[in-house]
């Protein structure tokens, strides 16, 4: 990765109707990785991608000059296991899920991790970091949840910075390179924020999809990181 940033965009914001083109435009674009939010209806209130979107999807996910792109998955359901599976075979290559969806959150990042895949957690606004002080030296990826889980669009809360920062101290702690993730309401005004408090990888739908062009937003936001 040359990019010490990652900017990873949702495609729960792209034309669903293009959803490969789009997947094309913002890698050429610009993008790091290719973010999916998976949800089930049950453990959050919406139902969207399943493993055969990513396996359709997932020869697409090359540059210009074809490097593959990441397929970073964050699984909003409950159980775990046999989704996360799916999504393995399907080609993904990071898996996050939330500790409170999994019985077993030890027994789960093992079956991600022995799939081939790089693993993650997840943290909605209000949940507590505690596991991390049991797990933090299995994970690839930790994700910080700074809207409310279930939708797009809505707006980043100020109180996930100082998560972001705690979660941050523990990872330098810890001396493992551990990619910390920021999902929701991210966008050129709060980015530099975000990164200051801790975070390497910004998830961005709205932001981005909901711009014409997609290459000027992913460089506003590379500018405002680096400014």
């Amino acid at each position: 990765m040359t990019n010490k940033f990652i900017i990873s965009p949702s495609i729960l914001s792209a034309d669903f109707t293009q959803l490969g083109a789009e997947i094309q435009k913002v890698i050429h674009a610009g993008a790091d990785w290719i973010h999916f939010d998976v949800m089930d209806n049950h453990y959050v209130p919406n139902l969207t991608f399943g493993p055969m979107i990513c396996q359709a999807l997932k020869p697409l996910a090359y540059t210009s000059d074809k490097k593959p792109v990441p397929i970073d998955v964050h699984l909003m359901v409950e159980p775990v296991d046999a989704i996360a599976q799916a999504f393995a075979v399907a080609g993904a290559d990071l898996i996050s899920f939330h500790p409170d969806a999994s019985h077993h959150v030890h027994r789960s990042i093992q079956a991600i991790k022995s799939a081939g895949c790089k693993v993650g957690l997840v943290f909605n606004p209000a949940q507590p970091i505690d596991i991390l002080n049991e797990v933090i030296d299995e994970l690839d990826l930790i994700l910080i949840m700074s809207v409310n889980p279930g939708f797009g669009g809505q707006s980043f809360i100020g109180s996930s910075l100082k998560k972001i920062e705690r979660v941050k101290k523990l990872i330098q702690a810890c001396g493992k390179s551990i990619h910390l993730e920021v999902d929701g309401g991210i966008k050129v005004e709060n980015i530099r924020s975000v990164a200051d408090a801790g975070a390497d990888a910004f998830v961005a739908g709205s932001a981005i999809f909901g711009q014409k062009n997609y290459a000027s937003v992913i460089s506003d936001m590379r500018a405002a990181l680096v400014g």
